[in-house]
Formats: C-alpha cells, structure tokens, sequence
C-alpha cells in the first residue's frame, strides 16, 4: 500500500449549507463514515469533519463546515464562511421551498466567500416523490456558473463525487475554468 506523503496532502477548508433538513450533515456523515443514518438531529449552530479525499494524483484533507439552515442562526454563519474555498449549496429534491431557497443561500456565501466556487448539490434522488427535476437543477446551476451533482446520502450515489468535486473546487485557483462533473 503507498503511503501519501503527509507534505503532499493539500488542505482546504469547505462548506455545506442549505435549508435545514436537506441532508447536509447525512452527506458528510456518510462520506465519512460510509453509512446512513435514518434519523438525525438537527445541526445547531455548526459542526464540521475532518475527511481526506483523493482525486487523481492528488490528496487532499478537507475540512468540511456543516452549517445550520434555520434562520435563527444567519446572523452568525457569515463568520463560518471566511476562509472557505469552496461551498456546495444543497437542497432537497422532494421539497420545492428549499430549491426556491438556492438564491438567498448563494447570495449569503457570496457575501464573504472570496472565490465563489459553488456547486449545486440536488440530494434525497432516491425519494419517489421527486418535485424538482434535474434539468430544472442543472438550469440554476448553470446560472451561476456552479456544477451540478445529483446524490442519495441513503444509498450513497454521487456522494463520493460530491467531496471530490468540493476538493476540486477549493484547489482551483482564480481564473481557471470551473470544476465540471461527470455528464449523467
């Protein structure tokens, strides 16, 4: 087994918003951990995970912000944001409010975000009762210039991705193109 050279492990910090029980902190626990968790409580405030994701030749250790959606804790996520690379934007695909909610939550990381790489992320994919379909999140995504990525925290698909993507993200650098994903 090679050993990655703990020098050659590149370090970002990242995060995870969106409404409140879109599954933000159900990804990051199933990245990892590599299991789901059917109940959960609800994240107050802020959590946030060490994980190390490899892509390619690279390593990369991210530390991952999970921030609360409620609106009782915007006033102090802003002070979360600093100094985050990347953020994916989650919602759930079964709940319209929190797709209608993608604009005020790409504004609020813009606000503080000096690099504005964002991903949308459309999660619960599983669920049979699917409300927002994914030319519909594919078309936000492109209008603000953020890749799209469809994932089940349940059964784990595109979960992996999602991480990859985010350490993607956090490693470009100003004036390069934008991280794409996979085409479905």
């Amino acid at each position: 087994m090679n050993q990655v050279d703990p020098e050659q492990i590149l370090r970002y910090k990242v995060a995870i918003i969106g409404d409140g029980n879109v599954g933000k902190t159900t990804l990051l626990r199933r990245f990892a951990t590599g299991m789901f968790q059917e109940s959960r409580i609800m994240t107050i405030g802020v959590d946030f995970q060490t994980v190390v994701v490899k892509s390619g030749e690279l390593s990369f250790k991210l530390t991952v912000w999970d921030l609360a959606g409620q609106e009782r804790f915007a006033s102090f996520r802003d002070n979360f944001y600093r100094g985050a690379r990347a953020v994916a934007i989650v919602y759930d695909v079964t709940d319209r409010q929190s797709f209608e909610s993608l604009p005020r939550w790409e504004q609020e990381a813009k606000s503080v975000v000096d690099h504005h790489r964002f991903l949308v992320v459309a999660n619960k994919v599983d669920q049979p009762n699917r409300v927002i379909e994914a030319a519909e999140g594919k078309q936000y995504a492109a209008s603000i210039s953020a890749a799209y990525l469809e994932t089940s925290a349940k059964t784990g698909d595109g979960v992996a991705r999602l991480f990859e993507l985010l350490a993607r993200a956090a490693h470009t650098q100003r004036g390069e193109s934008s991280v794409k994903p996979k085409s479905h």
